[in-house]
C-alpha cells in the first residue's frame, strides 16, 4: 500500500463484469486506472480442477466464503393458494419445510472476475421494450438511454468476450436487432437439447441456440469450448469469457491499469466541490490507508454497492453518499426463477454439453405472459441444476439402496432433462437493501441486509413459468418431474439489480444515463445496481459490460478535457 491513488485518473472498486469492463474502457482511452478488488485472483489452470476424481464434490472453489456475507430480513409468509410453486424432490420431500420463504443464498463470487467466474456464460442483450417499462406498462422505471444508444457498446463487449450465437435471430429473439453479426458462430445443440427443441416446437414456442460467452472455435488466443458442462465450477481452459481472462487481462496488458487484489474499500470520503476526495481502504496485510481519488467508479454489485454508499455517510452526505434522492438500496430486484427436472425414456447423455445451449424467447416481451406485466425465458437447465454427475443422481434422482440402487443408477444416468425459467423481477416497497444494525463483518461494519418480497404479479408470472416448464418436458417425451424448485419459497439469487437506479430525474434516481451520481461530480456506478428494470429473464452480464464500457468511455473523455 505504499503508493497512493494520486497517480491514477480513476479508481475502480470491484473487478466483476462492470468494474473490469469500465477499467478496460478507461485504459483503452488512455486513462491511468487502479482497480481495487476485495477478493483474490483465481488461476484457471490451478484452481479449477475438473480433471480430479472428486470434481463433483468440489463445486466452485470459493477462496472467500460468501454464505453469511450478507444478512436477510425475515422473508414473507407462504400462502397455501400457491402451494403448486413449492420446492420439492421425489425422494427427499419438501425443500422448504417452514411457513416462511427461506433465505437460501445470494450467489456471488468475491474475486477478480466476480460472478462471471462461475456463471453459465449466457450473453444476452436486453429486449428493447424492457427498457420502457414505466412508459409502456406503468411499472418499474424507464431507462434514460435507448437500445440504439447502447448497441455499439454491446458490440464491443461481444467482441472482447467472444460471444457465439446464431447468425440470424430466431423466433422471439428478433426484437434485439443487431447491426453486425456476432464474432463467432453458434454452438451446436447437445443431443439432449435437441429433444427439448421438439418440446418447444410442439407447444408452438420459438427457440434458438443461445448466445453465449463461450468460444465455439479458437479465438483471441483462447481455445474452443470442450463441452464439459463444468462452467459453474470455473472454466479450466479459459474458453469461457469471464471478466478476468478478457477485460482484466486486456486492461493490464495496456500498461495503464494496476490491479490490487485483497484490498477492501471501507468507505468513500466526500470533499469540497461535490467531489469524492478519498477512499479508506484495508490492504491484504490489514493495514488501513487513505487513497486520494481523481474519479471513482463503483462496481461492487447491486448488494454491496449500496452498502458502501450507505457506509459512506458523513457531514456532507448525512444519509449516505449519493443518496440525496433516498433511493440508494431501494428498487431491489432479485432472480425470479423456476426449475423442473424429469427423466426421459432414452439415454440422452444429458450430463454433457454447454449449459443453457438452447433458449426460447417466445414469452420474453413485457406483455407476453397472460395476466401480468413482465416476460420470461426458458432454457436447458441440466447443468445449472447441477445434475451432471453420479453424486447428484444418487442423491436426487435415484431412490433406494444396494443392488437395486446400483442397477437404477446404471439405467438412469444421462436421462435427465431440465427446463429452467427466469422471469421479470419488479421492484416493490418490500424489496430493498439496507444496513443491518445487528450483524457486522469482521471489521465491525454493518452488513448489507436484503429485504425481498414477491408480489401478486410476480407469482402469476412464476406460476406461468412452472406450468410451461412442465408442459415442455411432457412435450419432449419425459415422465412426470421428480424435482422442482423456484423463487416462491426460497430466495436464491444469482442476478440482482436496481439498488442505485439510473434516471433523468435526480429526485427518483441515483445516477444519470452515463452512470454518474446526480450530485457527486467524480462518482460513477457501473454494475447492475443501476438497472431500472431487470428484463424478462436475460442474463445481465453483457448489459452490465456494455453499460460499463459506455460509462468508462464517457468518464475518460471528461478526464481528457480536464472536467474532473
Amino acid at each position: 500500500m505504499a503508493k497512493t491513488a494520486e497517480q491514477f485518473d480513476a479508481v475502480v472498486v470491484g473487478s466483476g463484469p462492470g468494474g473490469a469492463a469500465a477499467a478496460w474502457a478507461l485504459a483503452e482511452a488512455g486513462a491511468r486506472v487502479l482497480v481495487l478488488e476485495a477478493g483474490p485472483r483465481y488461476d484457471p489452470f490451478a484452481d479449477y480442477r475438473l480433471e480430479r476424481p472428486d470434481w463433483e464434490a468440489r463445486r466452485f472453489p470459493e477462496k472467500v466464503p460468501t454464505r453469511g456475507r450478507q444478512s436477510f430480513a425475515p422473508l414473507q409468509e407462504l400462502d397455501p393458494a400457491w402451494r403448486d410453486l413449492r420446492s420439492w424432490n421425489l425422494h427427499r420431500g419438501p425443500m422448504v419445510a417452514g411457513p416462511r420463504r427461506a433465505a437460501w443464498a445470494y450467489h456471488h463470487v468475491v474475486g477478480v472476475g466476480g460472478s462471471t467466474l462461475h456463471f453459465a456464460a449466457e450473453a444476452h442483450r436486453l429486449h428493447p421494450d424492457a427498457m420502457r417499462m414505466r412508459d409502456r406498462f406503468g411499472v418499474a422505471a424507464d431507462w434514460p438511454l435507448t437500445y440504439a444508444e447502447l448497441e455499439p457498446f454491446y458490440e464491443t463487449a461481444e467482441r472482447i468476450v467472444g460471444v457465439a450465437g446464431p447468425a440470424i435471430s430466431g423466433p422471439g429473439a428478433d426484437a434485439r436487432p443487431r447491426r453486425r453479426p456476432l464474432p463467432l458462430p453458434a454452438h451446436p445443440l447437445s443431443h439432449a437439447s435437441r429433444h427439448l427443441a421438439r418440446g418447444f416446437a410442439a407447444l408452438g414456442m420459438g427457440w434458438q441456440a443461445n448466445t453465449q460467452a463461450a468460444l465455439s472455435r479458437d479465438y483471441d488466443g483462447r481455445p474452443a469450448c470442450n463441452y464439459c458442462a463444468g462452467c459453474g465450477r470455473g472454466c479450466p481452459r479459459t474458453d469461457k469469457g469471464s471478466a478476468d481472462v478478457t477485460f482484466v487481462a486486456k486492461a493490464e496488458d495496456s500498461g495503464r491499469c494496476v490491479l490490487r487484489p485483497g484490498t477492501r474499500v471501507l468507505r468513500l470520503e466526500a470533499g469540497l466541490g461535490d467531489r469524492v476526495a478519498q477512499l479508506l481502504v484495508a490492504g491484504p496485510d490489514g493495514r488501513v490507508a487513505r487513497l486520494a481519488a481523481r474519479s471513482v467508479v463503483l462496481a461492487c454489485g447491486a448488494v454491496e454497492t449500496p452498502r458502501l454508499l450507505l457506509l459512506s455517510a458523513g457531514n456532507r452526505a448525512p444519509h449516505g453518499l449519493g443518496n440525496e434522492s433516498g433511493q440508494v438500496g431501494r428498487n431491489f430486484m432479485e432472480t425470479l426463477f423456476w426449475t423442473s427436472s424429469a427423466l426421459h425414456p432414452d439415454n440422452l447423455g444429458s450430463h454433457r454439453g454447454l449449459p443453457s445451449d438452447i433458449i426460447s424467447w417466445h414469452h420474453n416481451a413485457p406483455d407476453a405472459v397472460p395476466g401480468t406485466v413482465g416476460g420470461c425465458r426458458f432454457s436447458a437447465g441440466v447443468a445449472e441444476a447441477d445434475l451432471v454427475g453420479p453424486m447428484a443422481y444418487a442423491q436426487r434422482v435415484v431412490g433406494g439402496w444396494g443392488r437395486a440402487h446400483h442397477r437404477r443408477m446404471a439405467e438412469t444416468f444421462g436421462r435427465v432433462l431440465t427446463v429452467g425459467a427466469i422471469g421479470e423481477s419488479l421492484p416493490n416497497d418490500g424489496t430493498y437493501v439496507d444496513l443491518d444494525p445487528r450483524a457486522h463483518d469482521d471489521l465491525g461494519a454493518p452488513k448489507a441486509r436484503i429485504h425481498a418480497r414477491l408480489d401478486g404479479g410476480d407469482l402469476v408470472r412464476l406460476r406461468f413459468m412452472a406450468r410451461t416448464a412442465r408442459d415442455v418436458l411432457a412435450a419432449a417425451g419425459c415422465d412426470d418431474p421428480f424435482e422442482e424448485y423456484g423463487a416462491y419459497d426460497a430466495f436464491s439469487a444469482t442476478h440482482v439489480f436496481g439498488t442505485c437506479r439510473m434516471g433523468d430525474d435526480p429526485r427518483d434516481s441515483v445516477v444519470d444515463a452515463s452512470g454518474r451520481s446526480h450530485r457527486w461530480e467524480n462518482l460513477y456506478i457501473a454494475d447492475a445496481s443501476v438497472f431500472p428494470s431487470s428484463g424478462g429473464g436475460e442474463s445481465p452480464s453483457l448489459t452490465i459490460e456494455a453499460l460499463a464500457i459506455r460509462t468508462g468511455t464517457i468518464l475518460a473523455e471528461r478526464l481528457r478535457k480536464g472536467e474532473i
